[in-house]
């Protein structure tokens, strides 16, 4: 992740005119936006990039338009909101007639181009799309962590074509991450939840190389505990990656890498809000019971496990954290971490959409080190997967 440019190194950028690809892809209900973090999240590298007296050209998709405009998907409707968070006049361009339109514009204007994947060449990479949109700019920023898995022609192939620099937010993203996993203090631990191990194998697979505590929650660890001989009853479980699951087991033994799973948890015979639950050893669990949430002694543990250590990564709730009330084990040990990291003994970096919430819902996202609005790239970067958005950043 070393060697990308930010914008501390364009230099005097008064009158070029710079596409600066945000993600704005928010949640929406009628005309209203619902969430606007992403918004928000935009704003400090456009707002700054407009000070300096550039022509700040926004590029964003928005929605899955399948490569044809359709109002349902236009950025249109999202200009008045990305307006009055940045506290200034944001322009909204269509794509016809896009050049005499940015002709237009003056240094320090802002504008909002339609959406990128009205073309079907974007998700394509399409040269012909990545010409397009590089004769609209002179230097090209990129700002959307959460797109850089994607080899998009506004995400990659403008990196190519136009002088390249990261955003403040990907700027603060990759330098998080870089202390995460990257070049961390030891010791290092990870928290990985979720309800399905099939879908974090690869994460798994590249932690127990890097980390010293693996703390395995949320359905994924009923399926270690089947693995390891363990009655889970009617708990969600791959029993069919019971070999998998054995073999990630070895790999982090070899690795001296120390695997947490719950010795106590939180059952139920059914799952919905506050049933009766009881919290029992995991070899105590019922046939007609399933597993829903780490027990107390078992967070206890954990939180003692995390405070030996340096640096923690987080992906995936404990338990089934949207339903009271098994999210305790969640929010516990979320603020065991929160209060660590503002003590300054511990650098802590979360990310992905439910562990974001999980956060929300404790009421430390803020006292995080940092938390991550990216879903999918967050990921491909926990299995260590190069994200062709930050590779053209450090190759352009």
């Amino acid at each position: 992740m070393t060697g990308f440019r930010t914008i501390d190194d364009m230099g005097d950028i008064a009158g070029k005119r710079v596409l600066v690809r945000e993600d704005l892809n928010v949640p929406m209900d009628g005309a209203k936006v619902t969430d606007d973090t992403r918004l928000r999240a935009a704003v400090p590298t456009v707002a700054e990039l407009a000070d300096k007296g550039a022509i700040v050209l926004v590029l964003a998709h928005f929605g899955r338009p399948k490569g044809q405009p359709s109002p349902e998907y236009s950025l249109a409707q999202v200009t008045q909101p990305f307006a009055a968070v940045l506290g200034r006049e944001v322009r909204y361009i269509d794509w016809e007639g896009v050049a005499d339109s940015v002709a237009t514009l003056r240094p320090g204007d802002v504008a909002l181009l339609e959406n990128t994947r009205f073309f079907g060449g974007e998700e394509k990479n399409d040269p012909a799309v990545v010409e397009r949109f590089a004769a609209l700019g002179d230097l090209y920023v990129n700002d959307a962590f959460s797109a850089a898995h994607r080899a998009h022609a506004s995400t990659e192939g403008l990196a190519h074509k136009l002088p390249a620099f990261a955003g403040r937010q990907m700027e603060a993203e990759l330098r998080a991450l870089e202390k995460a996993l990257g070049a961390p203090e030891h010791p290092v631990a990870a928290v990985v939840g979720g309800a399905k191990v099939s879908t974090k194998l690869d994460v798994l697979k590249h932690l127990v190389a890097k980390v010293d505590h693996l703390i395995i929650g949320g359905g994924m660890a009923n399926t270690f505990l089947a693995a390891r001989g363990v009655d889970v009853g009617k708990s969600l479980c791959e029993h069919d990656l019971k070999d998998t699951a054995l073999a990630i087991l070895d790999a982090a033994d070899a690795a001296n890498c120390t695997v947490h799973l719950p010795y106590d948890v939180v059952v139920a015979k059914e799952f919905r809000a506050n049933p009766p639950t009881r919290t029992v050893n995991v070899h105590e669990v019922a046939a007609d019971e399933m597993i829903l949430d780490v027990g107390p002694a078992a967070v206890e543990a954990l939180g003692d496990a995390i405070k030996t250590c340096r640096t923690l990564v987080w992906n995936g709730p404990l338990g089934a954290f949207e339903t009271a009330p098994f999210d305790a084990a969640t929010v516990a040990l979320a603020q065991t971490a929160a209060a660590l990291t503002q003590g300054g003994e511990l650098v802590s970096v979360a990310g992905g959409g439910d562990t974001v919430a999980a956060l929300n819902q404790a009421g430390v996202a803020d006292s995080f080190s940092f938390v991550s609005t990216a879903g999918g790239a967050f990921l491909e970067w926990m299995e260590g997967k190069e994200l062709p958005g930050v590779a053209a950043l450090t190759q352009g």
